[in-house]
């Protein structure tokens, strides 16, 4: 009886671009071996949907190991790490939406009071949210800043030159643009009312500039030919900066060594975030149900806000996931 097929050249090259579907670091460990047995089985059996899509199966688990979501099977701290750092970004993204319908509403709020309770109630609610992210994140980036110093001053900031110089340079861009173009908020010049001055008109007048991207313009290039050259440029590099943000502090989260107790406190502090963002989707699903569009369609809810809700409810459950590995992986390492 003849042996098994040895694997050709074509075979291991077959064999390669099905271990690419796997992340650097897993291939850098297991991938050599791995390509081995990849390559006997293609000899054996050149066409196998079974095998593909075992691979990519398998390959998309080893992926989302690394985003801290499977709880399997990074060290306890690195696990942590990596939770913390992907509900930085589902954070980040689920604010790039709630923040821009928080900055629709409070133009509307400038210029008259809502006629229904739900829309009020939104306001209301939503600035109380956005406050309380605000205190969170300064919350959270104090012992951050803190290890950073330490690490500098000890000459040992070698991996976290760079995402330091990403968020440094993303929050100077997003600072200054958002500054200049606040200039051009909506909200100015409208007539005061009772509780007109619930939200200061600095905060959401940049708030507004800062979220200038997420608009359903998009679809619509006529009319968006007919904004200023320099808005529809700062449109299309604000994301560029919040991205680069988002991507040099969870980078950062992932590479500095907090310590057990800052890892813990970090955790309690995402817990709170994770409960704003979800009395922050129940207040907007409040507006867009029962708010109506308001005065001279002040607070209308289009089709880009219930589109929104959609993306921070994805946000919202991803970060909900990320809190629970971190938490499963919390113990066990941070109790050494």
């Amino acid at each position: 009886m003849s042996g098994a097929p040895s694997p050709t050249e074509s075979d291991r090259r077959r064999a390669g671009r099905l271990l690419r579907w796997y992340p650097r670091a897993w291939r850098v460990r297991y991938g050599d071996e791995f390509s081995e047995l990849l390559a006997s089985d293609i000899a054996e059996r050149p066409r196998s949907w079974r095998r593909t899509g075992d691979v990519v199966q398998r390959a998309a688990a080893a992926r989302l190991t690394g985003t801290g979501l499977t709880g399997h099977p990074l060290d306890p701290a690195d696990q942590v790490r990596a939770s913390l750092a992907t509900l930085v970004c589902a954070l980040a993204v689920f604010l790039a939406f709630g923040l821009a319908m928080w900055s629709q509403l409070t133009i509307g709020w400038q210029w008259s009071d809502p006629d229904t309770a739900a829309t009020r109630a939104a306001v209301v609610v939503l600035s109380g949210v956005v406050l309380c992210f605000a205190v969170l994140t300064l919350l959270a980036a104090g012992p951050v800043v803190w290890a950073l110093v330490r690490r500098a001053t000890g000459r040992r900031f070698s991996g976290l030159a760079v995402p330091s110089a990403l968020f440094a340079g993303g929050l100077a861009v997003l600072a200054a643009g958002g500054r200049h173009f606040a200039n051009g908020w909506p909200g100015t010049g409208g007539h005061p009312w009772l509780h007109q001055g619930l939200v200061p008109g600095g905060v959401a007048a940049f708030t507004w500039a800062a979220t200038l991207s997420v608009t359903s313009y998009w679809a619509h290039p006529g009319a968006l030919a007919s904004f200023p050259a320099a808005e529809v440029v700062w449109m299309a590099v604000s994301p560029l900066a919040m991205g680069a943000m988002v991507i040099g502090a969870a980078t950062t989260v992932r590479r500095l060594d907090l310590s057990p107790g800052a890892l813990r406190y970090e955790t309690r502090l995402a817990q709170a975030g994770a409960l704003a963002m979800a009395v922050f989707v129940l207040a907007v699903c409040g507006w867009i149900a029962d708010g109506g569009p308001g005065p001279k369609n002040l607070f209308h809810a289009g089709a880009i806000d219930v589109a929104g809700v959609v993306v921070m409810a994805a946000g919202l459950a991803v970060a909900a996931r990320a809190l629970h590995t971190a938490r499963r992986g919390g113990p066990a390492g941070l109790a050494r």
